[in-house]
């Protein structure tokens, strides 16, 4: 094929950046920073399964913008079966996988002090690790990349991104913004984002851990202590506005993207807050049939399983054992009682890798997912 010119993007050195907000975004900047401490103020009964309720979500969320489809129920079953040691797919392995990996940002990448270019290798391997078709996790790019156009040349390409020999000097400039703490925590989460985006070091799957990325500072500046704003929801939602808002970072509009960026996360914690309130009132809905079902003692496993549900919507006996530390005889007990309270339904045939399901719960992640709850 034959060749063409093009001429790669080289972006602004953040130690040079100059960010001037108007009235309007310095109120769309606060806003968004009080929502997500809203979030994640209210104290909680079972905070680490509705912890990665919303993990879960904003990691599909991120997938789908990159083209990944999967329902809900089928992902969920493919992390039942996860826990069986047993094959999930391709597809349900690559979501997986940015689960996965989103743990990794918001666990271990967000405490790491300094946070340094290895960070981001680590998460771009969990995150690209079970991709059979990709053969370089959490390795930068040494050749050019692009976006848009075919995929033999830059010729017509939408972006072109720096040339690689550019990309670590501006990755280790990209971590000392990171660890720096002039701005507040969205303007910065919002210009790594963008940078990092523009920057495009890895081969594959820049979107999806350039989004980690958000979160990982979020946690870094105490914000998002405990639940992770899905802010990639809405940037599915509208997947023409989301890349309108980095064309426009790229155009020295920055302040623009800084709004977007701030309304985007708005949405996303109000959006959370209504998620988790109608978890819990479901689940409260659960105690209550498991109680007029039948006399249940107060530390049976069957109440510790219901807390645990909304990290497992669809859950297995070897999930349930780890997470409760209960022996299989007590957890089958348990998935008895809740069936018979009709909390859970086994969807398949034989006891012994039986899988159990939340199909009110699945209901309910659909609506999230879809954007179907009104904020």
């Amino acid at each position: 094929m034959a060749s063409c010119p093009y001429q790669a993007f080289v972006p602004s050195r953040l130690a040079d950046l100059t960010v001037r907000l108007n009235s309007d975004t310095v109120g769309a900047v606060s806003e968004a920073e009080h929502a997500i401490r809203d979030l994640n103020s209210s104290g909680h009964p079972a905070l680490a399964p509705l912890a990665r309720l919303l993990l879960r979500t904003e990691s599909i969320a991120s997938s789908k913008i990159e083209g990944m489809q999967i329902d809900v129920s089928r992902l969920a079953r493919a992390e039942a079966r996860a826990t069986l040691d047993k094959k999930v797919g391709p597809d349900a392995e690559r979501l997986l996988a940015n689960i996965h990996a989103m743990q990794l940002a918001v666990d271990e990448a967000a405490t790491t002090n300094p946070f340094a270019l290895d960070g981001i290798t680590a998460i771009h391997d969990r995150l690209m690790r079970g991709d059979i078709n990709f053969h370089q996790p959490g390795v930068v790019r040494t050749t050019q990349n692009w976006i848009g156009g075919n995929d033999y040349n830059p010729c017509g390409a939408a972006f072109v991104p720096p040339p690689p020999e550019q990309v670590v000097p501006l990755l280790e400039e990209l971590c000392v913004y990171l660890n720096d703490e002039a701005v507040s925590p969205l303007v910065q989460a919002a210009i790594v984002h963008a940078q990092f985006e523009t920057i495009h070091p890895f081969a594959d799957g820049n979107g999806r851990t350039g989004r980690a990325l958000i979160h990982v500072i979020l946690r870094r500046r105490g914000l998002a202590k405990t639940f992770v704003p899905p802010i990639s929801l809405v940037f599915a939602s509208r997947k023409d506005r989301y890349v309108e808002g980095l064309t426009q970072f790229r155009g020295d509009e920055v302040a623009e993207w800084i709004g977007y960026f701030a309304a985007a996360a708005t949405q996303s914690a109000l959006m959370a807050q209504r998620y988790i309130a109608e978890v819990e009132k479901l689940q409260e809905a659960w105690r209550d049939r498991l109680r007029a079902h039948r006399v249940v003692r107060s530390d049976a496993a069957a109440w510790t399983i219901i807390d645990l549900l909304p990290a497992y919507p669809i859950v297995t006996a070897a999930a349930a054992m780890t997470a409760t530390g209960r022996d299989r005889s007590t957890v089958l007990r348990a998935f008895e009682e809740l069936s018979s309270a009709d909390v859970l339904h086994p969807t398949t045939e034989g006891k012994r890798n039986q899988l159990f399901e939340a199909s009110e719960l699945l209901l309910l992640i659909e609506q999230m997912e879809a954007d179907q709850l009104v904020v």
